[in-house]
């Protein structure tokens, strides 16, 4: 990893009071959805992400979702902590990703999608394992911020953005300028912060999951292929999706599933 990575990893801020307040209310097993919508609701810049993310097509609620409490019982806690995170990380980052060739909106969009798509092909072969991937979907591009600054810093945005927009492998386009991949770095930023070392080696390892622990292997894969089927200069093109769909088959699982939840998403987008 060069050092100029390492060092801005480093000089990372803490995150803030709300989130870490969120991380305590998720961890107790006596808390409730009431008790996280009480520790979020003062904080407004999460609330109106929050908010946002609940009136998406993406999750296709139906109606108009006003408040935090709303959003928070629709979310459910794992979903809520997620979007939370993801949210807050990115302006913690203050995120420029003009080198990938897209916005910040489109960058929290991709987020959203690999999470939203791991957690409905995830709740038909585990719910509980669900769960861990949603928020490692969700955050496991977060890397690529880091990247984006150096490039830019480097003065090779326009060299990096025209091979992120004709590659079929973002990471190795990734690894041959900052010498690591994304999931790498998102690996080492959390790992920062103090994350659990489970949902860090499953990011760690979402770019070469065939090198990852045992323990680690499944979600390792999973990741890479939400990532394949939703890369940031391709989301759900006709190529990323067929990708995704035989590295699911490859790995052992019924890709028929994984096929039907595609067709769903992108049904509920058209719609919108």
């Amino acid at each position: 990893m060069k050092n100029s990575i390492v060092e801005s990893i480093k000089a990372l801020p803490p995150l803030s009071k709300t989130i870490m307040d969120i991380n305590k209310v998720y961890a107790d097993e006596n808390s409730c959805i009431a008790d996280l919508a009480k520790v979020i609701e003062p904080d407004p810049m999460i609330v109106a992400n929050l908010i946002k993310s609940a009136n998406s097509p993406l999750y296709g609620f139906g109606s108009q979702i006003r408040n935090v409490s709303q959003a928070v019982s629709l979310f459910g806690m794992n979903m809520t902590r997620s979007i939370a995170v993801g949210n807050s990380v990115r302006k913690l980052l203050n995120v420029d990703m003009k080198p990938y060739g897209v916005t910040s909106d489109d960058f929290a969009d991709v987020s959203a999608k690999q999470a939203k798509l791991i957690l409905s092909w995830y709740n038909t072969i585990d719910k509980e394992k669900a769960d861990k991937l949603y928020l490692a979907a969700f955050l496991q591009e977060t890397g690529k911020i880091l990247i984006s600054s150096d490039i830019i810093q480097e003065d090779e945005d326009v060299s990096f953005k025209s091979e992120i927009e004709t590659t079929n492998n973002v990471a190795q386009v990734e690894k041959s300028y900052v010498g690591v991949t994304a999931s790498e770095i998102t690996a080492a930023v959390f790992e920062h912060w103090n994350f659990d070392e489970e949902f860090i080696e499953m990011i760690k390892y979402a770019d070469k999951p065939s090198e990852a622990p045992e323990n680690i292997k499944e979600y390792a894969t999973a990741l890479n292929i939400v990532k394949t089927i939703v890369p940031i200069n391709k989301p759900f093109g006709e190529g990323s999706i067929n990708f995704g769909l035989r590295k699911a088959r490859d790995a052992g699982y019924d890709y028929e599933v994984l096929e039907d939840m595609l067709d769903e998403i992108l049904d509920l987008m058209e719609e919108n």
